[in-house]
C-alpha cells in the first residue's frame, strides 16, 4: 500500500475530497504538510486523524518525506514551487491540480484566484481543471487528466473558482485512486491510463 503525502497551503478542500474518497484508494494518506501555519487544511487533517506538519524549508520537507517513507505526493493547492532536488527524488511521483485547462492560464505566477481573474479578463467561455505530473517546468509536466466546464454564464472570478473547484473535487480523488492502483503510466512524455 502506497504512502501518500498531501501538500497544502489553504483551506484544504481538495485534501478533503481525497479524505472523503479514501475507502476507494489503495493507499494511505500518511502525511499532510502545509507551508502556512494558518492553513485550514491542517484542521481537516487533524480531524481525519492524519499526521500533519508545518514545513517551510524544502530541505526539511524532503528529509521529512523520506523519513515518513512517502511513495507519492499530491499538491492540493500548495502555493510554492518545488525545488529541483525534491522533484528529482520523486520522478513521476508528484501530481499537481491546476485550476485551468493547461497549457492555458498556467506557469509562473498563475495560481489560485490569479488564474480565475485572468480567465475572466480574457473572456473565455470554457475553463476547467488539469491534473499533471510535476516537472521542473512550472505546470509543464505530463498531463494526466483534464475536465472542462462552461463558465459562459459567470461574471466573477469567485464564481468561476467555485465551479472549477467542483471539477477539482471530482477528478483529484479519482486520479489518486488510479495512481495507487498502478493504472497511470508515462510513455515518451505522455500519460496513458490503463
Amino acid at each position: 500500500m502506497l504512502r501518500l503525502a498531501v501538500l497544502i497551503s489553504g483551506s484544504g478542500s481538495d485534501l478533503q475530497s481525497i479524505i472523503d474518497h479514501r475507502d476507494h484508494i489503495n493507499g494511505e494518506i500518511a502525511l499532510v504538510v502545509s507551508n502556512r501555519k494558518t492553513a485550514g487544511g491542517l484542521q481537516r487533517a487533524e480531524k481525519a486523524g492524519i499526521k500533519n506538519l508545518v514545513i517551510k524549508d524544502q530541505n526539511e520537507l524532503l528529509n521529512t518525506l523520506k523519513e515518513e517513507k512517502i511513495d507519492f505526493i499530491v499538491l492540493a493547492g500548495y502555493l510554492a514551487i518545488l525545488g529541483k532536488e525534491l522533484i528529482e527524488a520523486y520522478p513521476n511521483k508528484i501530481i499537481n491540480i491546476h485550476p485551468s485547462l493547461v497549457p492555458s492560464f498556467c506557469g509562473p505566477g498563475m495560481y489560485g484566484m490569479h488564474v480565475h481573474e485572468a480567465v475572466l479578463k480574457r473572456g473565455v467561455k470554457v475553463s476547467g481543471a488539469t491534473i499533471h505530473f510535476v516537472s521542473e517546468e512550472v505546470d509543464g509536466g505530463p498531463i494526466i487528466w483534464q475536465e472542462a466546464v462552461s463558465i459562459a454564464d459567470l461574471e466573477t472570478a469567485e464564481d468561476i473558482q467555485k465551479r472549477v473547484l467542483e471539477i477539482e473535487h471530482k477528478i483529484l480523488p479519482k486520479v489518486v485512486e488510479l495512481y495507487c492502483d498502478n493504472k497511470i503510466i508515462v510513455e515518451k512524455g505522455t500519460v496513458k491510463i490503463l
